[in-house]
């Protein structure tokens, strides 16, 4: 064996089919054909409004004709066709908070990782606080955390962000931030930009989206201190290339707010509304306080613990889209527990009843173990589920990220070889 086979960095084989689903949601992607335009203005145009209007009823199931229209799964006249300004303006309380619930581009948990890591991803250490999106618009900015419910109402520099002379403008030049709010230090670190002074980039790669954000954000005043007509102060999060430097700094490098893990961007990828897989979590202890979930006392449960949905036939399932199934309950108990379809529960998972198949989870039995905080709106991810088990047993650890990239450097070494040897 050569010399340099033995100090060749091992890189950790895959456990799931993460990467199929990422291919997969890339070729979704470049088939897209959506109206983000008319996305970001109804966004805006709704975040903003406080018009009391009457409300329907009841809310019919809706099937979606394609699968870029996701957003609208609450939407009561979804099968009419996609809301405009006016309709949009006129949602508020619960039907509000779930529209507005399903605006976020959600990360999947980094479960194995991505080939070219290198060379297509950007990495940057996330701030520990409340995920929200932030909407600037007719003089006055709103964030609405994940759960859809409003943060904070305010005055901003942002453009169209306060009523004074400098930072009015035309009701089309509103902005959408998504931010993380970081109540340590009491500032908006914003992660990425959908919409500026009206021009969506909804359809634009994360690597314009964040060439915007560092160019743009700074212009307007955002991200000076708190003054009478700007009360939080915004800033951009470090963004890196994911190369080993890059991910070494992201990691260990100092940042003035408190880590909760790391976030990857494929630098192709548009802002997609849910859970994407072309936007990764990643999570040890060095870079965040909490990798395995906590109980209500914050201490680490023996057996891993999972939130689900309830669904009309009594099968438990996850967030994503489509749901994966992780359990079935009877109708015993869903009578003692008084749930019904669309409930979030709370189960227990033994170590036993886990199994990996082809790439897939497979759970045997859950045991039920109460409901979930009343303020959550959505069911665990499989790729969390999954996180947090390998979290258990075998981690996925920094090591394996770098790792990563230093086989994608010696490949690309041992191809240069080749072609000078020919």
């Amino acid at each position: 064996m050569a010399p340099h086979d033995l100090r060749r960095p091992f890189k950790r084989p895959a456990i799931s089919d993460q990467q199929r689903r990422r291919e997969i949601a890339l070729r979704r992607q470049n088939q897209q054909r959506s109206d983000s335009q008319n996305r970001a203005r109804r966004l805006a145009s709704s975040v903003v409004s406080l018009q009391p209007e009457p409300q329907p009823e009841s809310e019919p199931d809706i099937e979606l004709e394609t699968e870029n229209e996701a957003w609208l799964e609450s939407d009561p006249k979804a099968d009419k066709g996609e809301l405009d300004v006016v309709e949009a303006s006129k949602l508020k309380g619960a039907e509000a908070r779930r529209w507005f619930a399903r605006q976020l581009m959600l990360p999947e948990w980094m479960i194995d990782v991505p080939p070219n890591l290198d060379s297509d991803w950007y990495v940057f250490s996330r701030p520990s606080g409340k995920r929200c999106f932030v909407v600037s618009s007719n003089g006055t900015t709103v964030s609405r955390l994940r759960n859809g419910s409003i943060l904070h109402r305010f005055p901003s520099s942002l453009p169209c962000g306060a009523k004074t002379r400098e930072m009015s403008g035309p009701a089309h030049a509103y902005c959408i931030l998504d931010c993380i709010f970081h109540e340590l230090d009491q500032t908006y670190y914003v992660i990425d930009m959908l919409c500026w002074r009206g021009y969506s980039l909804y359809d634009c790669s994360a690597e314009f989206r964040f060439f915007w954000l560092n160019s743009k954000l700074g212009e307007t005043g955002a991200c000076n201190p708190p003054s009478k007509y700007h009360k939080y102060r915004f800033a951009a999060v470090p963004i890196y290339d994911c190369s080993e430097m890059g991910l070494q700094t992201a990691y260990a490098g100092a940042v003035p707010y408190a880590k909760d893990g790391l976030l990857f961007y494929n630098k192709h990828a548009h802002y997609q509304t849910g859970i994407t897989p072309l936007a990764l979590v990643w999570k040890d202890e060095s870079c965040s306080q909490y990798v395995i979930d906590t109980d209500s006392k914050g201490q680490v449960p023996a057996q891993q613990q999972v939130v689900l949905e309830l669904q009309d036939d009594g099968k438990l399932t996850t967030s994503d889209d489509p749901p994966v199934v992780l359990g079935c309950t009877d109708g015993e108990f869903i009578q003692k527990s008084g749930a019904q379809s669309g409930s979030l529960l709370r189960f227990a998972i033994r170590d036993e009843e886990v199994r990996l198949v082809d790439g897939k989870m497979e759970i045997g039995d859950v045991q039920f173990t109460g409901k979930p905080n009343r303020s959550r709106a959505f069911a665990d991810s499989y790729s969390k589920v999954l996180f947090q088990h390998a979290a258990r047993h075998s981690p996925l650890l920094f090591g394996d990220l770098i790792a990563s990239i230093q086989s994608n450097l010696t490949n690309d070494s041992n191809v240069n070889d080749i072609d000078m040897a020919g």
